[in-house]
């Protein structure tokens, strides 16, 4: 039991000097990549960035790895996260790798069975509706389950407002 709580003073100055490092070589790529690889974009970038949290975690904790291969591990998760960035400009790549957002509701009409393949219970949809300031259901253009999870809710005080095709157009009804 007391193993848990001692070490040396070389470890805790490895531990210390390789956190130092690798903190910087993350701050560095980030700014290289750009934002997108921490935003809340999709099911790719999520998986970057557990990747990135568990080297980091081996690199810093585990004398197996050195800082060397924890950077190198470290560049190839961007340099995947920046190919997947270009990657997505082809539509191919973008249907393999990223959900595809879906209507929850077209006008007033609840899209019930889209509810169920999204697992969105019909209270966490009112739940949105009233975070969005709906006051009647008659507001609702549209409600979109989005690619990243958030749902989005598109409406308007005036009746009368129609919805642009255009801000649907790669949602799956």
């Amino acid at each position: 039991m007391e193993e848990y709580f001692t070490t040396t003073t070389t470890t805790a100055i490895a531990i210390i000097l390789t956190a130092i490092c690798t903190y910087v070589v993350l701050i560095t790529f980030t700014r290289i990549a750009g934002k997108r690889s921490f935003s809340k974009m999709s099911s790719f970038d999520f998986a970057m960035t557990v990747a990135v949290g568990s080297l980091l975690a081996t690199t810093i904790l585990s004398s197996s790895v050195s800082l060397l291969e924890g950077v190198i591990g470290l560049a190839i998760v961007y340099l995947l996260q920046i190919s997947a960035a270009m990657l997505r400009r082809f539509k191919w790549f973008k249907e393999l790798i990223d959900n595809t957002p879906l209507l929850l509701m077209d006008g007033t009409e609840i899209l019930y069975e889209n509810l169920r393949k999204a697992r969105v219970a019909e209270g966490d949809l009112r739940s949105k509706l009233r975070e969005a300031n709906v006051i009647e259901l008659k507001e609702v253009r549209a409600v979109v389950f989005e690619t990243t999870g958030d749902i989005s809710v598109l409406h308007t005080d005036n009746v009368d407002d129609k919805l642009n095709d255009w801000l649907l157009k790669d949602v799956k009804r």
